[in-house]
């Protein structure tokens, strides 16, 4: 067995790019390079190993990578003269040791099932130098298991599941993290207990498509019931994602709406607002099932923040069915969509389809989706105008440290003024009541009222 003493006293820079079970295996990273004696440290180019956490869902991704390699490449050394680079998540699962085809300075590559495995790469690329690669396929190597170091204490991501068997025609996920395996119900509420003892406020549970969860080791899906239980552990905010339309039940909206943890947010990921390029995209809904399924949710929590994800340019995508995206957007009241361009994913079904549409038209469309979703959000927000909201703080803005910056139970992204005397650091991981006095597309604004709790 590989010892890592080897490992004790470098220091270790770790960026993430992608979503938030990125973000949940990057605190795991952490954790493990902190058990090794590792320290970390602020500054990329002071780190004597640097960690990409990869995502390979769209294009922009890889070529994010690609420039910060390179970009690290001709960076000056460290102060040990040797900088390790390990490149881990989706793209590692998905190229290998092909990776260094792109990535020529790569001296790690670890796969989405092979995490635990990181600490022994790093040591034989210390020894013997050379590209050292682990991308096996190893069912139950649940993340889970691992240290951990939170980002936030107050704040906890928790995966309940791994992979997806949905196997949209444009998603690279089934492939680069494999087929849904969801964790044992106990262990996932044990967790939370622990994390809740441990001061943590808020969870979020995650997994490629949470309603799904169970169904593979029980036979059917028990997330409605999970959600029951983790809001009885005492946790005061409870979220989750991702949730396919497909398998979002009455029973997992009534149990949204009987426990009081839950948070009145959803993301709800539509892709299109055209039933005809939901064939094509093999989401298994339509349009007018989507609708549906929004109006009993907003039935059983009003005034929930329903926000989605939207494709513009999808394969065969008519400038009608382009209009059906737009009137979805109208109709379906969204507090905001995150909007992209397809990005074609080599393996996927869809990467296989030719598209006559130019670019021009496509870019067009998606400047009019990102129009309508900046005024529909505004729309949203204005609802709070003069209203208090109560707001969890992350910590002072990055433009100014006289603002402190938090998420309300709508995940809107709430500023408030740092209380004469104090920083906003004296407020991180507290609740604050804010007295909006100003309701903008991306954010709510007002003075704290009452003391934080």
């Amino acid at each position: 067995m590989t010892t890592h003493d080897q490992l004790a006293g470098l220091t270790y820079n770790v960026q993430t790019l992608g979503c938030q079970m990125n973000l949940h295996e990057s605190e795991r990273v952490c954790g493990m390079l902190d058990a090794c004696g590792c320290v970390a440290t602020g500054e990329l180019t002071d780190a004597d190993i640097v960690v990409f956490m990869t995502c390979c869902v769209r294009e922009k991704a890889d070529n994010t990578l690609y420039g910060h390699a390179t970009a690290l490449k001709n960076a000056p050394l460290p102060p040990s003269g040797r900088r390790i680079l390990a490149i881990g998540g989706c793209i590692a699962q998905r190229d290998g040791a092909d990776i260094t085809d792109h990535i020529p300075n790569a001296d790690v590559v670890f796969g989405t099932n092979a995490l635990g495995s990181l600490p022994d790469l790093l040591v034989d690329a210390l020894e013997e130098g050379g590209v050292h690669t682990d991308t096996s396929e190893v069912s139950g190597r649940f993340s889970t298991e691992l240290p951990t170091r939170r980002a936030q204490q107050f704040h906890a991501w928790v995966p309940i599941m791994y992979g997806c068997n949905n196997f949209c025609t444009y998603c690279i996920v089934p492939y680069v993290r494999g087929r849904e395996e969801s964790r044992a119900f106990e262990a996932v509420v044990g967790e939370c207990e622990r994390l809740v003892a441990d001061g943590v406020r808020e969870i979020t549970l995650l997994g490629q498509n949470v309603n799904s969860y169970g169904r593979n080791i029980y036979g059917e899906p028990r997330f409605a019931e999970l959600i029951r239980a983790v809001g009885a552990t005492g946790v005061e905010r409870l979220r989750f994602t991702s949730s396919n339309p497909k398998d979002l039940t009455d029973d997992v909206i009534s149990a949204m709406a009987e426990t009081p943890a839950v948070v009145p947010h959803l993301h709800l990921a539509a892709q299109s607002g055209s039933s005809a390029v939901l064939k094509r995209m093999n989401r298994s809904y339509t349009r007018e099932q989507y609708l549906d399924l929004a109006e009993r949710i907003r039935s059983a929590i009003p005034r929930i923040a329903l926000t989605t994800d939207l494709i513009v340019g999808f394969p065969g995508e008519t400038e009608q069915d382009f209009e059906q995206t737009l009137s979805l957007v109208r109709e379906a009241h969204f507090a905001s969509a995150y909007t992209f361009i397809y990005s074609k994913r080599p393996g996927t079904v869809a990467a296989t389809w030719d598209d006559p549409t130019p670019r021009e038209v496509i870019q067009g469309r998606f400047d009019r989706l990102a129009r309508l979703v900046e005024d529909i959000s505004y729309d949203f927000n204005q609802a709070d105008l003069g209203q208090t909201v109560e707001a969890l703080i992350e910590g002072p803005s990055r433009k100014d440290p006289s603002v402190m910056v938090g998420h309300s139970l709508r995940n809107q992204t709430v500023h408030t003024a740092v209380p004469e005397g104090m920083s906003a650091d004296d407020f991180v991981g507290r609740l604050v009541d804010v007295d909006v006095q100003e309701a903008r597309t991306w954010y709510l604004r007002g003075p704290m009222v009452g003391e934080p709790h």
